[in-house]
């Protein structure tokens, strides 16, 4: 979210911002907001002189008493009364313009990095870098559900008639594999000084708003019935949700976290769920990383957060790249994102494995994430996520990959020891 005093200030960068983003309809809200905003500020000053008037006709009301001065003291006290019913209604209509200015605001993007290319969706992305050399073997590579049916590692007829579309059953040397991957991960993120955290699967709609639009939420969060909870999406969720309402030691900062949860998406608007794949599915576990940092160190930590899932995938011998989001692919929370993508050969392209993203201030000043710097001053926090490793996804890539002729699946070393110690998949 915006700081209401730079909309105020700078409102035609803020519709440039909206503009690049490829969202004009919401070009109106800016002039809305600064309307209701100046008029909710002249409600707010007209309370707080009622407010001061009440305290000093207070004491005048206590000194006429004491000097005998009844009537005109009850005279006072009539006033009193009416200014008070008059403060009521000032109060209330300050508190519904007050709850105007933040929904709108709520929904106008997050000024974006100066960074990031412009372009109306996806398809606009620009490759950074490719790591790894992609192969396509001489060999026909089946769908991955296929290898793993091969395997006798996957089942979803069955979980179609228990859960419907977009579940499964792993099973088997497959089921370990999932797992294995996942350990790999939380050990790997540990490694580079992460602290390991296991989250709240269930988050109030008070952090539901703070850590994503309107947009993302109504798309992808699962609502628990007579209750306020929702299933998450994914653990940056809750993670974030750690910090609300926190005043941080700046010398404390950064806080990085790498985080193991299963995430629950309804993927609401994602032209079907597969029935044959687990690529978009309506469940799955995952790695995640967050970092609340200084503003100065966020475009430090973006980098490295992204540089942790192509070192993870590398070491797994999985050619990968990454992709700068333009602005029209970007959340609006977001102010830069950068997808990690890995090499699929019986594709013959590569498809989405991760996404690293820099949300500035946007998700700190919704949960009132602050820090507190020299001497007492007191600032918004920057907040990062990406996403280390979120099988069964990666496990497309990793059987495509590792896949042998024969129908086995070769086991990196560094995975090895997360496998029992096998070195293939027979």
């Amino acid at each position: 979210m915006i700081d209401i005093k730079f909309l105020r200030e700078n409102p035609e960068a803020v519709k440039e911002n909206i503009r690049k983003k490829y969202q004009e309809h919401k070009l109106e809200l800016v002039d809305k907001v600064i309307e209701l905003d100046s008029e909710s500020r002249a409600v707010k000053q007209q309370a707080d002189e009622l407010r001061s008037n009440r305290n000093k006709v207070s004491k005048q009301i206590g000194a006429l008493m004491a000097q005998g001065k009844k009537e005109e003291g009850m005279a006072l006290k009539e006033e009193v009364t009416r200014q008070a019913q008059l403060l009521a209604e000032l109060e209330e209509k300050e508190a519904k313009l007050s709850a105007e200015v933040t929904e709108i605001m709520m929904q106008i993007p997050q000024i974006i990095d100066e960074s990031v290319p412009i372009g109306k969706d996806d398809s606009q992305n620009v490759e950074i870098e490719r790591f790894g050399e992609p192969v396509v073997p001489d060999f026909e590579i089946p769908y991955h559900t296929e290898i793993m049916e091969k395997l006798n590692g996957i089942d979803l007829d069955s979980a179609r008639k228990v859960a419907g579309n977009g579940f499964y059953y792993l099973m088997g040397d497959i089921a370990r594999l999932h797992s294995a991957v996942i350990s790999y991960a939380r050990d790997f993120m540990i490694d580079r000084g992460f602290t390991y955290c296991v989250p709240p699967f269930m988050i109030r709609s008070n952090v539901v708003t703070g850590v994503m639009s309107f947009a993302e939420m109504d798309s992808m969060m699962y609502k628990i019935e007579g209750e306020d909870l929702y299933l998450i999406g994914t653990s940056e969720h809750s993670m974030i949700g750690k910090f609300i309402d926190t005043i941080n030691k700046e010398e404390n900062l950064p806080y990085t976290l790498t985080s193991y949860s299963p995430c629950f998406r309804k993927e609401k608007g994602a032209h079907g769920i597969e029935e044959r794949g687990v690529y978009r599915i309506h469940q799955f576990e995952k790695q995640e990383m967050i970092v609340v940092c200084k503003p100065e160190e966020s475009k430090m930590w973006f980098d490295k957060l992204w540089q942790n899932t192509v070192d993870l995938f590398r070491s797994l011998d999985i050619p990968v790249r990454t992709l700068e989001c333009c602005s029209g692919d970007l959340a609006d929370l977001k102010v830069r994102s950068l997808d990690v993508e890995a090499w699929s050969p019986r594709q013959k392209k590569y498809f989405e494995v991760g996404s690293c993203s820099n949300l500035g201030d946007a998700q700190a000043r919704r949960l009132k994430i602050r820090v507190s710097g020299e001497g007492g001053k007191k600032y918004f926090a920057h907040t990062l996520n990406n996403t280390v490793v979120a099988p069964p996804r990666m496990l497309i890539a990793f059987l495509e990959n590792n896949l042998n002729e024969d129908g086995s699946i070769n086991i990196p070393v560094a995975l090895r020891p997360y496998m029992g110690g096998k070195e293939v998949i027979k």
